[in-house]
């Protein structure tokens, strides 16, 4: 297991920047740290039907992936993904940032999840948009030049947040996945940077 490492706290080597603050101070986003890790495994265990991820996480695989994964990619060139913690009032209240990143084609896939507490409906409408303001300031730092998403349509809350905020639907693959043994469908939504 890895003690808590000063590399973490430094965030991505050759992206020295990575950090973005809301107008009103309240929202921020910064590399994820070490410490950030259990919060993140309990949101994920918790909202498992909204992810990729097939099966709970123990702490320590949580532990392997930090360790094996995220911490490696702090001083790579060209990551495979750049994650951020997502903080109001500087609490921990979310996490995500770009996955399954294309260097070549300056592309990445947007990735979000917060704390299940914060699914009020207004208070995830307003951390959606905040993070994603937030996002588009980093992702402009960075280069890229377009951000996508894959949302199931059990989250039509969220793909009316994505289009309002200017994502647009480029399709929608039918039956893509399964949740609970029922096939449901994906939206594939982009954001270009200009």
């Amino acid at each position: 297991m890895v003690e808590h490492d000063l590399q973490w706290d430094s965030g991505y080597r050759f992206f020295p920047e990575l950090n973005a603050t809301s107008a009103d101070k309240r929202y921020q986003l910064r590399p994820l740290h070490w410490n950030d890790r259990d919060a993140i495994r309990v949101w994920r265990n918790a909202q498992i039907d909204v992810l990729r991820q097939q099966n709970p996480l123990s702490a320590n695989e949580q532990d392997s992936y930090f360790s094996s994964i995220v911490l490696p990619q702090l001083a790579e060139k060209l990551p495979e993904q750049i994650l951020f913690a997502f903080l109001e009032d500087s609490q921990l209240v979310g996490y995500g940032g770009f996955v399954h990143i294309v260097w070549a084609d300056r592309r990445a896939e947007v990735s979000f999840l917060t704390d299940i507490d914060r699914s009020d409906q207004k208070i995830f409408s307003q951390d959606w948009v905040e993070y994603l303001k937030l996002l588009v300031q980093l992702a402009q730092k960075i280069g890229f030049h377009k951000l996508t998403t894959e949302t199931y349509s059990i989250r039509p809350e969220l793909i009316r947040i994505l289009e309002n905020f200017g994502f647009t639907r480029e399709g929608i693959l039918r039956d893509h996945h399964l949740i609970n043994g029922v096939p449901v469908d994906s939206f594939a939504h982009a954001y270009l940077i200009n």
